[in-house]
């Protein structure tokens, strides 16, 4: 795609592989990337930037799967300037590039319980864009608002009540980028804080498949939430079991395949690519729709275009 670029103070690269970016290491080239300076070098480059040109932001690329012939328009991923933490009273004050394992541990040394984002993967925009949550806590029942800068270029705040949070999902405008989010949390000793995490960390290596190359869980769950984000009464209707009744445990497509520690994470077992990720992850949704009558719901966000030669599936 070709197309005039305004010119910021921050990085702009033609081309840019974004495989490296990416937990699962897929992904063909963005047209451009953008690494902006600071939210006002941000905003101004949305501003001049022609509407017609797609923007794409992504933060770490712990929950993404890039096709394997790249992104057309710009992807904006945020960085440097982007990443701080402070503690205000009850408050933390957190960049959207800041990583949410480190917000929770800053939050701890500074008596301030923010444990649930210990073990989330990822960074605090995505967290919000995602109603991130672990261990019956969310984005939800902490945050107090998020700056963004809108598609047009605007700097706007929102509320809780503006992102109307559900189950993985916000009503963040589209196009938008978040560049930061003030969470409330409750006060708590710092030892005991980080004992908790120590022990949130134990739990996860034990059942999930943290030493893969993956991205978090594949599938939502297909029952059993609230829009609030939180359980509701059935317990039992999870992904990964439905998976695994499928007899889908372990199987495998290419260099893709689904866990044997825990069914519902897709791993790049080994020069997987996106294709071969997408297309396991297709099957699946098949075969378990075919066992139980349920139909999977994508959780790991898939973005770009396919390769002419993608058409081949399982």
């Amino acid at each position: 795609m070709t197309f005039d670029l305004p010119s910021p103070r921050g990085m702009l690269t033609q081309n840019r592989p974004l495989d490296s970016l990416t937990w699962l290491r897929v992904g063909g080239p963005a047209d451009w990337l953008f690494q902006p300076a600071d939210p006002a070098d941000l905003a101004d480059f949305l501003a001049a930037l022609d509407p017609a040109v797609p923007v794409f932001p992504i933060g770490v690329g712990s929950n993404l799967i890039v096709r394997d012939g790249g992104i057309r328009g710009v992807v904006i991923r945020l960085g440097r300037g982007f990443n701080s933490i402070e503690i205000e009273g009850e408050t933390v004050i957190a960049g959207a590039a800041a990583l949410d394992a480190h917000v929770a541990r800053r939050a701890a040394d500074a008596g301030l319980d923010l444990t649930f984002l210990r073990t989330v993967p990822g960074s605090i925009g995505g967290a919000v864009r995602m109603n991130a949550g672990c261990y019956g806590s969310y984005v939800a029942d902490h945050l107090v608002r998020a700056q963004a800068v809108t598609r047009d270029g605007r700097r706007i705040v929102l509320t809780p009540q503006d992102l109307n949070f559900a189950y993985r999902h916000s009503d963040l405008p589209e196009g938008a980028v978040v560049t930061e989010a003030v969470f409330r949390a409750a006060p708590g000793d710092p030892d005991a804080l980080h004992r908790k995490m120590a022990d949130q960390l134990a739990r996860r290596d034990e059942s999930q498949p943290t030493r893969e190359r993956s991205a978090g869980s594949t599938f939502r769950n297909p029952a059993g939430f609230s829009s609030t984000g939180r359980d509701d009464d059935d317990h039992d209707l999870k992904a990964w079991s439905l998976i695994d009744r499928a007899g889908l445990r372990g199987h495998s497509w290419g260099g893709a395949q689904m866990s044997e520690k825990h069914p519902n994470f897709l791993l790049n077992a080994g020069g997987a690519t996106a294709a071969e990720l997408e297309a396991l992850g297709e099957l699946v949704r098949r075969r378990v729709h075919e066992d139980s009558g349920h139909d999977l719901q994508w959780e790991v966000i898939r973005v770009g275009d396919p390769l002419p030669d993608d058409a081949d599936r399982p």
